[in-house]
């Protein structure tokens, strides 16, 4: 791939992550899922990852960071989605 499509390819999956993350934030502010929803945690972890490799593309390590937490913490919500702990209802 030439190093013009391969950049044009990076900022596309910058763009796609940025949608996705924003999109979870919107839907979960206007009511329409829950944070403790499948739907929110994928968009996040999705979005996260995708801006990991646009983050890293850029050499922009803090920002690497930021979403490096951000997927951590949509794995974390996932586990918690598919191994309730008893007595819990986290889905909406």
């Amino acid at each position: 791939m030439p190093e013009n499509d391969m950049g044009i390819g990076l900022e596309i999956i910058g763009w796609a992550g940025s949608i996705a993350v924003l999109l979870a934030y919107g839907l979960n502010s206007y009511q329409k899922i829950t944070s403790g929803s499948l739907v929110f945690s994928l968009l996040n972890l999705t979005g996260g990852l995708l801006l990991i490799v646009y983050t890293i593309y850029k050499d922009a390590l803090a920002n690497t960071f930021v979403n490096l937490v951000w997927v951590v913490i949509a794995i974390i919500s996932m586990v918690k989605y598919f191994y309730p702990k008893p007595g819990k209802n986290l889905q909406s």
